[in-house]
């Protein structure tokens, strides 16, 4: 990749990264974040605009998740904000879609552009996930994901399978399938959240835990996560 390639890459990067953040702090009065009606004012303003607006606001919000991939940003604060926004349903379609095909295009980006870094950078360090993979990449890799990337964080699992060349095909269903039950518990989560605060409960610890909405997408969070554990252990092991 050429200097100037990566010079314009780096920019956009910069820009994309400071108007997000430029929205999200002129939205949000950090130091209220204590208050508990300040929160439910700011999430009943957002909720009235996409009661407004039924069709643009969800394409805005998957747009919104395809840039936020691409930012190498996480892929849990989104979704507890899709499920909040757009209930458990359609906020895991929402979220898992955008998810998807902004990883895919990351990766396509990534193998084009950044191929070269990225062998230098990872080959080394995960060159037993690449033997892996290679046995069989579209269902490793839905496992691998599924798996929380046994603990790789998000946005090198999403680079990661440039050591290998990986189909696109097989990349788009295999993160597609692999997301979706850990998206599907977050915006569970953030559906049950968003009813505590429509209903003025008390949003204690105690007071969600013992709410149905969030109990049972927590047990099932938590049941993931010992699936997780084990498909570690089985398939990717060190």
């Amino acid at each position: 990749m050429t200097k100037n390639v990566k010079i314009a890459v780096g920019l956009i990067y910069i820009l994309c990264l400071g108007l997000i953040l430029f929205g999200f702090f002129n939205f949000v009065d950090v130091t209220q974040l204590n208050d508990y009606s300040y929160i439910r004012d700011k999430t009943q303003f957002l909720i009235a605009i996409k009661d407004q607006n039924p069709f643009l606001f969800p394409v805005l919000f998957f747009l919104f998740a395809i840039i936020w991939i691409l930012l190498l940003g996480f892929a849990t604060p989104i979704s507890l904000i899709s499920g909040f926004l757009f209930g458990k349903i359609y906020g895991t379609l929402i979220s898992v879609l955008g998810f998807t095909f902004g990883c895919t295009l990351l990766y396509f980006l990534a193998n084009q552009y950044f191929k070269e870094l990225i062998l230098d950078k990872l080959s080394n360090r995960m060159s037993k996930l690449k033997d892996i993979f290679n046995k069989n990449e579209f269902f490793y890799f839905m496992i691998f994901r599924f798996a929380g990337g046994g603990g790789t964080p998000f946005a090198i699992q999403n680079l990661l399978p440039v050591l290998f060349n990986m189909k696109i095909k097989n990349y788009f269903f295999s993160t597609l399938i692999g997301l979706f039950p850990m998206v599907f518990i977050l915006c569970a989560i953030g559906e049950g959240i968003e009813k505590i605060i429509e209903n003025n409960i008390d949003p204690s610890f105690l007071t969600m835990i013992q709410n149905e909405e969030i109990l049972f997408p927590m047990l099932g969070f938590f049941l993931i996560l010992i699936i997780s554990f084990l498909l570690r252990k089985i398939y990717f092991k060190k």
